[in-house]
């Protein structure tokens, strides 16, 4: 493992893009879904909710995944040392985008642009209307359901509201997947942290990134389904391992 050759290729990069999952996030209190203690681990019904038919069909599966959405995790999480390292990046003008999988609004949360941030599976800080399409923020319906709304409806037409994530079972939207797969086309450096790498389509912006010319780095605590297309792959603690990546002290 040479972090070295790795922070030189980055300090080279002009047009870098940093591709997240669930282990960035995993440091500032955020469990992932399938570990040990794992969101669906611990609570089968949750995993249950979040496939969209049965969250469509099953009004106690709805009531039951409002009730867990006060308390999430997500509301008291604050950026750790990760989303600030590849926020520097983007303070230094050199990255492109980030990609990300988690729903958890951190990165933007870290100071990044809005606009710069490619959310492929969704987020948690906007309710969705599965029938008109309204969206509005997330704390707007969480608040109702404090009032006693067990499953509030959408203030414009009744419809069903749910968080503006994709479920399972749910169609990824076309335009922010092709955007994810340009930006890696464009990129002359693919970082991949703390994703397994085998959730597709997302996952295959690594390869899209090796096969134009870009050189790819992957650092993540176990190994990934795309470790073959790295030129340099970390295996390790993300907060020990990128703040030398990208020349950030720890504070």
């Amino acid at each position: 493992m040479n972090v070295e050759a790795a922070a030189q290729a980055i300090a080279d990069a002009e047009r870098i893009v940093v591709l997240t999952g669930a282990g960035i996030s995993t440091d500032s209190g955020i469990p992932d879904f399938r570990g040990p203690k794992g969101i669906w681990t611990k609570n089968p019904a949750a995993e249950k909710a979040s496939h969209i038919s049965h969250y469509l069909d099953d009004p106690e599966v709805r009531r039951a995944a409002w009730l867990n959405r006060l308390d999430a995790q997500v509301w008291t999480a604050e950026p750790n040392l990760g989303h600030e390292c590849v926020y520097e990046l983007e303070r230094r003008g050199r990255l492109h985008a980030v990609v990300t999988q988690n729903v958890d609004g951190l990165h933007q949360a870290a100071g990044h642009d809005p606009e710069n941030v490619i959310e492929v599976h969704g987020t948690v800080r906007f309710t969705r209307c599965w029938n008109c399409n309204d969206r509005r923020p997330m704390r707007e319906s969480l608040d109702r359901v404090r009032g006693g709304e067990a499953d509030p409806p959408c203030l414009v037409c009744g419809g069903i509201l749910k968080s503006d994530t994709i479920s399972f079972g749910q169609s990824l939207v076309p335009e922010v997947i092709d955007r994810a797969l340009r930006v890696s086309e464009e990129c002359d450096l693919m970082l991949a942290i703390g994703s397994t790498l085998s959730v597709y389509p997302a996952a295959n912006c690594v390869p899209t990134a090796k096969r134009s010319g870009s050189t790819v780095i992957i650092l993540n605590g176990q190994p990934t389904e795309m470790d073959r297309h790295a030129d340099h792959l970390l295996i390790g603690q993300i907060a020990d391992i990128l703040p030398g990546l990208v020349g950030r002290r720890a504070s």
